[in-house]
């Protein structure tokens, strides 16, 4: 069982007193909110709301997860929740995975000086499931509500509600009850079988379709970024007007194939006709699967920065698909 808990702080609703109009919540403030049965070490990674944060950000994180991971420490992430699952499903793509030691991110949806204030009871929750050895292996993980949800799955589905978060088409892989996390569902295989290396500064791109759409944002993207996702209708469908103009750009970059829907998984055969998802498989872009939009973007980000290609960033989007 860990015996220290490495805590780092990014700011976030949980820290924003009076709406950011005052200093944050340091992470010491935070900590003395509740009252862990482990040590505690903290760091004060950034303070900033998390629609600020970067990819560099969070990969500048995971090497100092990965520091905590190794030395036998449990570690939680506590950030805003704008941003808290693409920050735990980077970490799952970018930290070394099974089997270290638990890593759970959490935050808060209501201010620290407004009644009703979550954060104290989601901190407390992700510092039992860091501390708890029965919760390593899982890779990382989200913890609010007293819900454990594993990062590959895990969405912000409401503005406001305090049990906001939630895994469509999944549900949680467990519970903190009393203060003891239980788990009932254990992943089958990590997201990725080794971590992903940022090596090479990149930009990819997310469009999301709607009705009418003419495609100007696609010219927006071709030569200025090298990779795209592109959000497209139901499980997988476009415009008739959009397969020639996408088909040109996987010449080019890697561009993947997601539903703007938010649950389920993007299909590969049902539909044939022109603009859908068989006709634009066959014609080279590459299904995000069960990935929403936002975590088929970083997942393309974190191969094309590890220095894939397209074959591998195809095979590897496929292996996440069967898993």
């Amino acid at each position: 069982m860990p015996t220290t808990v490495t805590t780092f702080t990014l700011g976030g609703t949980i820290s924003a007193q009076r709406g950011g109009s005052s200093p944050r919540l340091t992470g010491d403030e935070l900590l003395a909110q509740v009252s862990p049965d482990v040590a505690v070490e903290v760091h004060d990674f950034r303070r900033l709301p998390s629609s600020s944060l970067t990819i560099e950000d969070i990969t500048a994180l995971a090497a100092q997860v990965d520091e905590a991971t190794a030395a036998g420490h449990g570690v939680v992430v506590v950030q805003g929740t704008d941003t808290l699952e693409e920050t735990a499903f980077l970490l799952d793509l970018t930290c070394t995975p099974r089997p270290r030691t638990p890593i759970a991110v959490t935050g808060a949806m209501r201010r620290p000086d407004l009644p009703g204030a979550d954060g104290p009871a989601n901190l407390a929750a992700a510092i039992a499931v860091a501390a708890d050895p029965a919760c390593a292996g899982l890779g990382v993980l989200t913890v609010l509500a007293d819900e454990i949800h594993a990062a590959r799955h895990v969405r912000k589905t409401h503005t406001t509600s305090t049990a906001t978060f939630a895994s469509p088409g999944a549900g949680p892989l467990g519970t903190v009850v009393e203060g003891t996390p239980r788990i009932h569902l254990r992943p089958a295989r990590p997201t990725v079988e080794r971590p992903l290396r940022l090596r090479t500064p990149i930009r990819v791109a997310l469009v999301t379709l709607s009705m009418g759409d003419r495609g100007e944002l696609l010219e927006a993207v071709d030569g200025r970024f090298d990779g795209l996702v592109v959000a497209a209708f139901g499980a997988g469908h476009v415009p008739t007007w959009l397969v020639e103009p996408l088909a040109e750009l996987t010449t080019r970059i890697p561009v993947v194939l997601a539903s703007r829907t938010g649950a389920g998984t993007t299909l590969s055969q049902t539909y044939r006709g022109p603009g859908s998802e068989y006709d634009l498989i066959r014609r080279g872009l590459i299904p995000a699967g069960p990935l929403d939009a936002p975590k088929a973007r970083l997942f393309l980000h974190a191969l094309i920065a590890d220095g894939a290609d397209r074959t591998r960033i195809a095979e590897t989007f496929a292996a996440l698909r069967e898993s």
